[in-house]
C-alpha cells in the first residue's frame, strides 16, 4: 500500500493481448499463459465457451469469425473500450478444407484463403494504427507445412506459404514503427489425435503438448524475443527437414 493508502500495483499498466480461436487447443493455452503472464486477454471463438474462459480469465470475451470482417472489428472495440490500448495479438485459426489436390473445389480454396490469410491481413489493418504510437506485436500461428508442404493438408500448406510471404513484407514496412509479426510453426499438438505412425516420423517421439506452443508464443510477444521479426519459428519437434 502506498500513500493515503493507495496500492499503486493495482493502477500498473499491464499489456493487452487479442487471441482469435480462443475457445480450446492452442488458442486456449495461449490464453491462459499469457493472463499467468499478468496480460489482460481478449479472446474470440464461433463458440460460446470462450465467454466461460474468458470470466476465468478475468478478460473479455465475444463470440465471432475471423473470416468476419464485422466480427475482428468488435472484437478489437471490445479491447480499446475495456482496455484503452491493444499491445500484441495472436492470430489463431481452425482448420482449413482439405481433400484431393485437384478434388477441392474453388469454393473450398477461397475459404480457406479466407481462413489462413485474410484473418491476419484484416487484423492488421484494425491493430496496427493503434501500435503505431507505441508499438506491438503479432504473432500468428501458422504451421509445420508452410515449409514442408504436404499432401495432406494441400490448402494449409499453400496459403500458409503465401504468409511467410506476408510476414516478411509486415517487417520490412513496420519494423521501424516497433511493431513486430512473426509466423510460429507447430506440428502435430495433443489437442487432436496423433496416430502411431505420424508419432514415429517425429524426432522427439511425441507430439507437442498446446501448453509447449503457449509458452513459444508468449516468447515471441516478450521484449526477450524484441529482435525477431519477419521469421517463420518451427515449434514441431525436428519434423520439418527444409534448411
Amino acid at each position: 500500500m502506498g500513500w493515503l493508502g493507495i496500492n499503486y500495483f493495482s493502477y500498473m499498466k499491464h499489456k493487452v493481448v487479442i487471441i482469435t480461436a480462443a475457445s480450446r487447443g492452442m488458442g486456449a493455452a495461449c490464453a491462459r499463459e499469457l493472463a499467468e503472464k499478468n496480460y489482460r486477454v481478449v479472446l474470440m471463438s464461433t463458440t460460446d465457451s470462450v465467454l466461460a474462459l474468458a470470466d476465468e480469465l478475468e478478460g473479455k470475451a465475444l463470440i465471432g469469425n475471423v473470416t468476419n470482417s464485422d466480427d475482428l472489428q468488435n472484437l478489437v472495440d471490445l479491447a480499446v473500450e475495456s482496455y484503452d490500448q491493444v499491445d500484441a495479438v495472436i492470430n489463431n485459426t481452425g482448420h482449413p478444407p482439405k481433400g484431393e489436390l485437384l478434388d477441392i473445389t474453388d469454393r473450398d480454396w477461397h475459404q480457406a484463403f479466407d481462413l489462413l490469410l485474410m484473418n491476419v491481413v484484416r487484423m492488421c489493418r484494425l491493430v496496427v494504427p493503434l501500435m503505431l504510437k507505441n508499438g506491438g506485436t503479432i504473432v500468428n500461428i501458422s504451421s509445420f507445412g508452410a515449409e514442408e508442404p504436404n499432401l495432406a493438408f494441400p490448402t494449409s500448406s499453400t496459403i500458409r506459404a503465401g504468409l511467410s510471404a506476408y510476414v516478411k513484407l509486415f517487417a520490412d514496412k513496420y519494423g521501424k514503427d516497433g511493431i513486430r509479426m512473426n509466423n510460429l510453426l507447430p506440428g502435430f499438438v495433443d489437442s487432436y489425435d496423433v496416430s502411431d505412425e505420424i508419432r514415429s516420423a517425429i524426432p522427439l517421439g511425441r507430439e507437442a503438448a498446446v501448453s509447449e506452443i503457449a509458452k513459444t508464443a508468449a516468447f515471441l510477444l516478450s521484449e526477450e524475443a524484441s529482435y525477431i521479426t519477419g521469421q517463420n519459428i518451427r515449434a514441431d519437434g525436428g519434423l520439418g527437414r527444409s534448411m
